[in-house]
């Protein structure tokens, strides 16, 4: 059984930073993708940043330059150091893991909120 756990949420004025961190645990192949999606009230999910397991990394455009992906393999874990927040980044934040359809495993979300 594989699990991922976020922590890093919260409310932050925008122009501000917020870390977030994503640990998996488990039965997990090495050869993988992690990444962050996000959704906010109203819209579909969509890809915010993945990095493989030889860091190769790929960014939404509208986070290009502002938000960074990170990974130390030896802990299973991800980080999203996010910069220069805008309240359009505002929405739930989740992790995922997957090395093959069907390996595709999801974290429980946590919330980011940017006031303007």
């Amino acid at each position: 059984q594989v699990q991922l756990v976020e922590s890093g949420g919260g409310l932050v004025q925008a122009g501000g930073s917020l870390r977030l961190s994503c640990a998996a645990s488990g039965n997990i192949f090495s050869f993988n993708v992690m990444g962050w999606y996000r959704q906010a009230p109203g819209k579909q999910r969509e890809l915010v940043a993945t990095i493989t397991s030889g860091r190769r990394t790929n960014y939404a455009d509208s986070v290009v330059g502002r938000f960074t992906i990170s990974r130390e393999n030896a802990k299973n874990t991800i980080y999203l150091q996010m910069n220069t927040l805008k309240p359009e980044d505002t929405a739930i934040y989740y992790c995922n893991l997957k090395w093959g359809p069907r390996s595709d495993y999801w974290g429980q979300g946590t919330q980011v909120t940017v006031s303007s």
